[in-house]
């Protein structure tokens, strides 16, 4: 077993050569349910995770999060805004993405961090102008890459690719279907 950066290289290389053969095994459907807790206060758990087709219960309720809005927008800042969680989720996803496609190409890193930033005009959320989006206007990622035996163009080739591959900057930066219904 060839480890790298903490990441197992070669289930890496099994993983890819299982969906290759096999695409419905890179399928995934990720589920979280939610409860109002009054306010601007959610508290929501993991759901089951569906991988081809295979359902995993092990993850209900294992994982609690928290959400509210600071005071200025209107919470009780008791918890992550759900703004802030939209940056994490992209920060995570960078995580997971940089490190595994590091270990694949043989980059061995020392250690990286990433500074996100995300800007929001208010004025879409409470209605005021109609030509202003609600969500996030821009999202600026800031890495700090340690890989001492490793060029600047390889490092600059490395966050080309994670840009590339990370699901959750694809879902930032292409258009959704998201679908709500009343129960």
């Amino acid at each position: 077993m060839t480890v790298m950066n903490e990441i197992d290289v070669q289930a890496i290389r099994d993983t890819t050569a299982a969906v290759k053969a096999n695409p419905g095994l890179g399928q995934a459907t990720f589920s979280v349910d939610g409860s109002w807790q009054g306010g601007c206060r959610l508290t929501a758990q993991t759901g089951a995770l569906t991988q081809g087709g295979e359902r995993d219960d092990s993850r209900v309720a294992k994982f609690v999060m928290s959400s509210d809005e600071p005071t200025a927008l209107l919470g009780t800042d008791s918890a992550v805004s759900p703004g802030e969680y939209v940056l994490q989720a992209l920060a995570g996803c960078y995580t997971v993405t940089l490190a595994a496609l590091a270990a694949a190409q043989g980059i061995e890193l020392k250690g990286f961090r990433l500074e996100l930033e995300g800007d929001i005009d208010l004025r879409g959320f409470l209605g005021i102008d109609p030509t202003v989006r609600p969500g996030l206007q821009q999202v600026r990622v800031r890495l700090h890459v340690d890989a001492p035996d490793t060029s600047r163009e390889q490092i600059e080739e490395l966050v080309s690719l994670v840009e590339n591959r990370s699901p959750i900057r694809d879902t930032l930066v292409n258009p959704v279907d998201v679908v709500t219904t009343l129960a």
